[in-house]
């Protein structure tokens, strides 16, 4: 697998900067008008990417009143997955125009495929990459069929067991696909902090050698910004224009305001990570002047010995280093050296 993947003219990967998604997901409520006014306020508020779900109510599951198919917990509560899928899904006659509505204000679409039909969908609308979402990891089948276009990968891993992320991986590596994002995700919405155990990102890292990342479903920014400063190269989140356009993502989605000041914060930690070095900046330089070096604080006599009573290292830098402090003691002055002179070799027999 490769280290360093490329979606169109963007690398991802280590150090090559986080790459930012913003998730519609059902946030347009119906409205393709709003899903348009989506793709510019992600645009404007410093996304990377648009991503959208590719699925029909049927493509995803059954119109069945069984008790398998009713969701008994969670956001969801109470509804059958089907008119869940009803309410959420974009339609496919939107793609087309939200893709080339991305392409014109310069973010890079993407999409969640939900079965063949759908990948055959996007690879005629000429996407550059594929998401995998979380509850389809075990799907290999599908998994296989999406690599087989040869596409860059971004999946998710919520829920996942390590053998089943490796399952996974191996699926796409076994259609010669080397091009492949992991992310961690907590598969609760929203999910809690204490669900997020952002540290396996690390291991997902030391473990299949592929760039990792977030899919963060979590309130709030500090679970992206942690996951950044931990190594992160992709963060996904779900991103609305209000949470009170009411939808099945609205909760756990991000208005525009907030995703800007998490990609600010993102963008911030990214320059404090920096990288490995003991060079000083001019700043520190400019302030080496403060550190403590040995000065003269009573007057002294030529031929007086130097004690702690005369000299002691204190603030600014001028004089020689505190290193050399114990060394000079007892030792005698060649001049008359006048009190808050820095010390020199020069003064010193």
């Amino acid at each position: 697998m490769n280290r360093i993947i490329q979606i169109k003219d963007r690398k991802i990967g280590e150090n090559c900067g986080c790459y930012v998604i913003a998730e519609m997901s059902a946030n347009h409520a119906g409205h393709i008008e709003r899903a348009i006014e989506i793709i510019h306020a992600a645009k404007a508020s410093g996304a990377d990417c648009i991503k959208l779900q590719t699925y029909t109510p049927d493509t995803m599951t059954i119109d069945c009143d069984k008790e398998y198919f009713h969701i008994s917990q969670g956001t969801w509560q109470g509804e059958s997955l089907y008119k869940l899928y009803q309410k959420a899904y974009t339609p496919w006659e939107w793609h087309g125009k939200l893709k080339e509505e991305a392409d014109k204000v310069g973010l890079d679409f993407l999409s969640t495929p939900f079965d063949k039909t759908s990948v055959d969908f996007l690879e005629n609308l000429g996407v550059n990459a594929y998401k995998v979402a979380s509850f389809e990891l075990t799907d290999i089948p599908l998994i296989k069929y999406i690599a087989s276009k040869g596409k860059p990968i971004i999946m998710s891993t919520g829920m996942g067991t390590l053998g089943e992320v490796e399952e996974a991986i191996n699926a796409v590596a076994s259609q010669n696909n080397n091009n492949l994002c992991i992310l961690k995700c907590s598969s609760s919405y929203p999910a809690v902090p204490e669900d997020m155990n952002l540290r396996t990102m690390n291991n997902l890292y030391e473990t299949f050698g592929v760039p990792v990342g977030l899919s963060d479903h979590s309130m709030g920014s500090i679970g992206a910004v942690t996951a950044v400063a931990l190594g992160a190269t992709v963060i996904e989140k779900h991103f609305c224009l209000s949470r009170e356009i009411e939808n099945p993502d609205a909760l756990f989605s991000m208005e525009p305001g907030e995703f800007k000041e998490m990609v600010d914060d993102i963008r911030t930690a990214e320059r404090a990570l920096g990288r490995v070095t003991y060079q000083l900046s001019e700043r520190e330089q400019a302030n080496r002047t403060f550190r403590r070096s040995i000065f003269v604080v009573k007057d002294i006599k030529k031929g007086e010995v130097f004690t702690e009573e005369n000299i002691r290292v204190i603030r600014p830098a001028h004089g020689l280093p505190p290193k050399e402090y114990e060394g000079i003691l007892k030792r005698v002055a060649i001049r008359d050296i006048e009190r808050g002179t820095p010390l020199e070799w020069g003064m010193i027999n």
